[in-house]
């Protein structure tokens, strides 16, 4: 009878088996469907279908399965198989690092990144460093965008997916983490970064000493970012700011509508913003209002990098696009999707790209960027300066000069550098000056902007000091413009 029970168990899996099969292959015959009606029905079928692997796997799997584990997988492959490293699984740990950035702090090293959704031996999917956070342990070490993160305490991160990156990067404050980082293509050196409670900052601005120009940096967009421009904005009227630079570098973005009234206050009429989906209630315009205006005929130059990203492309391509900011530096990122966090439980749930948003010219800028109208890049070091900037880092030679002595002066930091070049030859002195600069800062904060150092900063205050003005921004052109003449320019070839 045991025999009996046996091979009709076997009978029973291989009929399984085979119907599976059968509706299956019914399925993808439908592949080519268009109607509604049709693509509701093959959707059904693939449910069903599911629903039937799902049963067969529980029940005849070698070991006994966890649902939970089947559920999870399910879902991670579901999304990760439309290949938008922005749309994905959100379980308990990723869920409570939304929740703890909505809160607006939590334990953790300051480092927005993203991951690409493939990996495979000939490119590996390290976590790629968006942008630090300013005034975060990330920050502080030096760490840039377009950084990689090798590991994460020994593991290699093409193995794991972002939220478990995340989960290893945030946690209890006071705890270190061990990092190796990526810099090009052959950089590589470790960073030990301390865990400290990491607040979502969003703005900060002062006068530029010895001149007539505002700045303001833009951290990140938050509910609370377009109320502190305005009291940015407000103390440079008091001050008679002849002009204004406006420093989105390393902004990973935020909320949109936080950027379009931000956008407002320089912008009097016509789109800020628009994104397009094809669910009608995700179409919308984000349009200007001349009463929230309070920014008129004051030269604005806006500087931007690849540490750029989303909410704040946003609003340097609304100022572009309405000839309203001349912009410095590199290309940003190119983040132009939106997405929606949908909870499916108290512990978990999905974030799903949603829409895409344009410019005022109606162009998106994802996986393209904004370039600036006048590229102005940091100095690139040589091979040979990058292996001394590896020695120097792994020596800790400047740490262990600076221990204790907080109040450096300008001259100790540049006396100090010019001792340093003597070993480190391949190294700029302007560089060895910040590396020297921010040790000594460790502990009092991040200055407000470094014009030794800041090449990028210096030429948006020449460019506001010595140049026309008007005539730089009647040669600028729209993102459309740019696009238009992208497109004739590969025509021509």
């Amino acid at each position: 009878m045991k025999n009996f029970d046996s091979i009709m168990k076997r009978v029973n899996s291989v009929l399984l088996v085979f119907i599976i099969a059968v509706f299956a292959s019914q399925c993808f015959a439908q592949s080519s469907s268009k109607t509604a009606s049709e693509k509701s029905a093959q959707s059904r079928q693939y449910i069903e279908l599911m629903s039937s692997i799902y049963e067969f796997v529980q029940q005849n799997y070698v070991d006994e399965v966890d649902p939970t584990v089947l559920y999870k997988g399910a879902l991670k492959g579901m999304l990760e198989a439309l290949n938008d490293p922005y749309t994905l699984y959100l379980d308990q740990t990723a869920s409570r690092s939304l929740n703890d950035t909505m809160k607006g702090q939590f334990g953790g090293v300051g480092l927005s990144i993203s991951k690409a959704v493939e990996s495979n031996p000939d490119k590996p999917a390290y976590v790629e460093v968006v942008s630090p956070v300013e005034d975060t342990p990330g920050f502080r070490a030096g760490i840039l965008a377009g950084d990689l993160i090798i590991s994460v305490n020994g593991v290699d991160t093409s193995t794991l997916t972002m939220e478990e990156v995340l989960d290893m990067l945030r946690g209890k404050v006071g705890e270190s983490v061990d990092l190796v980082i990526r810099r090009g293509k052959t950089m590589e050196f470790p960073v030990t970064l301390v865990r400290a409670i990491i607040e979502v900052p969003t703005v900060k601005y002062g006068m530029i000493e010895g001149t007539k120009i505002g700045y303001l940096k833009l951290i990140e967009f938050n509910p609370h970012t377009a109320e502190r421009t305005q009291e940015a904005l407000d103390s440079f009227k008091k001050a008679n700011a002849a002009g204004l630079v406006l420093d989105l570098r390393f902004n990973p973005g935020g909320l949109i509508t936080s950027a379009g009234d931000v956008a407002d206050k320089f912008i009097d009429n016509g789109p800020i913003v628009s994104t397009k989906s094809r669910l009608s209630y995700e179409n919308s315009v984000i349009v200007a209002s001349a009463k929230k205006t309070t920014v008129r005929n004051l030269p604005v130059v806006v500087l931007i990098n690849k540490g750029s990203a989303s909410a704040s492309e946003i609003l340097s391509g609304a100022l572009k696009d309405n000839h309203l900011a001349y912009l410095v530096g590199q290309r940003t990122y190119g983040k132009g999707s939106v997405q929606q966090v949908l909870p499916l439980s108290s512990t978990d749930g999905i974030k799903i790209t949603v829409a895409r948003y344009y410019t005022p010219s109606d162009v998106n800028i994802d996986k393209i960027g904004i370039p600036p109208d006048r590229e102005v890049l940091f100095p690139v070091l040589s091979e040979e300066g990058e292996k001394q900037y590896l020695e120097l880092q792994k020596s800790d030679e400047i740490s262990k000069h600076v221990d204790g002595k907080s109040n450096f002066t300008e001259k100790q930091i540049s006396d100090y550098a010019k001792t340093l070049k003597k070993k480190y030859s391949e190294i700029d002195e302007a560089s060895l000056r910040k590396l020297i600069r921010n040790e000594v800062n460790r502990t009092k904060g991040t200055m407000l902007y470094d014009l030794d150092y800041d090449v990028q900063l210096n030429e948006a205050i020449s460019i506001l000091q010595k140049e026309n003005f008007s005539n730089l921004m009647k040669n600028t052109k729209t993102l459309k413009e740019l696009q238009d003449l992208a497109v004739l320019e590969e025509e021509k070839k």
